[in-house]
Parts: structure tokens; sequence; C-alpha cells
């Protein structure tokens, strides 16, 4: 019993490929040994391309981890070397920070419109108060939505968002 030079699994003595990895083996050359397969194995692996391999996330990961903490994480993968090349990370880090300053800008001109209510009807304002935790949890439920479609592999283009971030990632 022998084992193979590529990846080290073990292989019947006269086998012509590996059963694990699919690589032939040469007919002249002897099956290596456990030791040699071994080293085979972690020279393979040391010599793996850099990317997404090399950091563990795929690209629907990563497109869905750019929404996680909005324009921090979006600025994060936009930054990234492996990801900042790939059209698919890119538009959702750039949807999630576009997406971020949207939601940055309706809560200050909400609490400026609020402010002018309660100066003029207290009562009025106050009516007001469930208004922006109802239109926080629906953010909410569609922040975890595009993170979900991210990671399924899908680009959700937001209305008026989602044709900028594209024209931004390069479609």
């Amino acid at each position: 019993m022998g084992f193979c030079p590529n990846c080290g699994a073990a292989l019947p003595q006269h086998a012509g490929f590996c059963g694990n990895c699919g690589r032939s083996i040469s007919s002249g050359a002897p099956v290596g040994s456990m030791a040699s397969a071994q080293s085979a194995a972690i020279a393979a692996t040391q010599s793996a391309p850099a990317g997404a391999a090399a950091s563990g996330l795929t690209p629907n990961v990563a497109g869905a981890l750019a929404y996680l903490l909005g324009l921090i994480t979006g600025i994060i993968f936009l930054a990234l070397e492996p990801y900042k090349h790939d059209r698919f990370v890119r538009f959702h880090a750039m949807q999630s920070i576009l997406l971020c300053a949207t939601y940055i800008v309706y809560r200050i001109t909400f609490s400026f419109v609020v402010r002018m209510i309660a100066a003029v009807s207290g009562w009025l304002a106050l009516a007001l108060v469930p208004a922006p935790f109802v239109i926080s949890l629906g953010l909410f439920v569609f922040w975890l939505f595009l993170m979900y479609s991210a990671y399924k592999g899908r680009e959700f283009h937001i209305p008026v968002i989602g044709p900028i971030a594209a024209r931004q990632a390069g479609e």
C-alpha cells in the first residue's frame, strides 16, 4: 500500500489514479511513502494562490459580511486585497456603504422634522414617537434580507442605491 504524492491519500499498490484528488499516478514512478506524501500535501497548500481561498472567505460570504457593520465593513471590503478586485464583493460593499449613509441622512432628517413639529405641537410630536422604531425594525429586516441575498450569491439592487452601487462596482 502506498500514498498519493499529491494529496497523501492511501492508494492500492498498482493504482493508476488517486481516488481522492483524481491525479494520475505515473506507472513508472513508485507510489510515495507517507512522509513524502505529507510533504507534498504541505507544499501544495503553501503554494496555493493568494485570494479568497487563502483568506478563507468565498465571495458570497464576503458580500454578506460587507453589510455586517455598514460603513465600516463596506470600506474594509473595498480596501482588502483579494476582495477589491471581485465585482460581486465590491457591489455589495458599495451598496452597504450607500445604504448606511442613506440611513444616517434619514435619521438626521427625521430628528429635525420631529423637533420642528414639537415646536408647533407637543402632542403631534408625541404621536410620531413610534414611527422611527417601526421604520428601524423594517430596515433591520431589510438589512438581514440583503445579507441573506448576498450569501446566496444574488445581487439585489435597492431601487435608487443599487444602480449607483453597480456603476461604482464596475458593471
